[in-house]
């Protein structure tokens, strides 16, 4: 009676220590009495998945739709964009592109060996930070070989906003949204109000103006003005903008800082007679010390109608904030 007795509380003894090991995450270590607390772990987390089988399925409306394009060995099909194109990548050694010579937003395409078999894609980013992408097969005779990409892109309200063209942001405007830039200066150009009437240069019958100044999230708009009055047309050969010394101002530009602009909208190339044009420069925010002045000097080609004009420090400092504007 008694070895059964003892044979039952040994039984129960090791059914105690099974359930306690299953509740309980402790392990002990019958040598030192020490204890060591173990890990849960994920399901399939010792095949080496670092995932764990936690990761979320992409849906299709995370998918930027590509466009079907079409490529042939004999021929060359050239895209449009709306902007210059800053970024183009292929996913084969099949595909060939590159800028067209002297021009910054049309793009060429050409299969490097002919009847490749394997469908291949291409992205592009253009300069108004728009990405595009492709998928590209070869064809003997291409349906289109010249496209233009202008239609497709948003024109920033929700109504007209299609997959394909997502805002990327470029290193040189910061934080700012390339696309807002573009509708800044678009709403700057449309508002065509005069904030500075004490800025400009008038001679020859042309008239050169600084319109108004503005400045948001760490960018300056200089809205220009350039008016003929005679009845020879003004061809602008190049505009520049640079901090002197006002003391050397008026002779050779020495210490003198070239400052180049980051957007240009509706840069105008030429001033019929008794007409105007308007043009929003876009630059990274600076200000100027209180003994240099910033020179605007516009070149006429092949002519010597130049015209300059400079702003001040207090100019800059008075900026009109943008939220003043309705950007659409």
């Amino acid at each position: 009676m008694k070895k059964i007795f003892v044979m039952l509380v040994l039984t129960m003894g090791v059914v105690s220590a099974n359930a306690q090991s299953v509740d309980s995450t402790a392990v002990t270590n019958t040598v030192a009495g020490d204890v060591t607390l173990t890990t849960d772990i994920y399901p399939q987390q010792e095949d080496g998945d670092i995932y764990h089988g936690l990761t979320k399925k992409l849906t299709f409306d995370r998918m930027i739709p590509p466009y079907g394009l079409e490529v042939t060995y004999d021929k060359t099909t050239h895209i449009i964009f709306p902007a210059a194109v800053r970024y183009v990548d292929l996913g084969s050694p099949n595909l060939i592109a590159g800028k067209a010579d002297g021009s910054e937003n049309v793009i060429r395409v050409k299969a490097t060996v002919k009847n490749f078999r394997d469908e291949t894609n291409m992205s592009v980013i253009t300069e108004s930070g728009s990405f595009y992408t492709f998928n590209v097969k070869y064809s003997d005779e291409p349906l289109l070989l010249n496209i233009e990409m202008k239609d497709f892109i948003h024109d920033g309200s929700e109504v007209n906003r299609p997959n394909n063209a997502l805002d990327i942001y470029l290193q040189e405007l910061g934080s700012e949204s390339p696309k807002l830039v573009h509708l800044i200066s678009k709403a700057i150009h449309k508002d065509n109000k005069r904030h500075i009437k004490h800025i400009g240069s008038k001679a020859f019958g042309i008239q050169y103006l600084l319109r108004g100044l503005y400045t948001h999230n760490g960018l300056l708009y200089f809205h220009t003005q350039v008016k003929n009055t005679s009845n020879v047309p003004y061809e602008v050969d190049f505009v520049t903008f640079k901090i002197v010394d006002k003391q050397v101002m008026k002779r050779t530009a020495i210490q003198e800082q070239v400052i180049f602009p980051l957007r240009a909208y509706d840069y105008a190339t030429t001033v019929a007679g008794n007409k105007d044009e308007r043009t929003v420069f876009v630059f990274n925010k600076f200000t100027i010390p209180a003994d240099k002045v910033f020179v605007v000097e516009m070149h006429e080609k092949s002519g010597g109608r130049h015209q300059t004009f400079t702003v001040e420090s207090e100019d800059i400092v008075r900026a009109k904030v943008i939220n003043e504007l309705k950007v659409k």
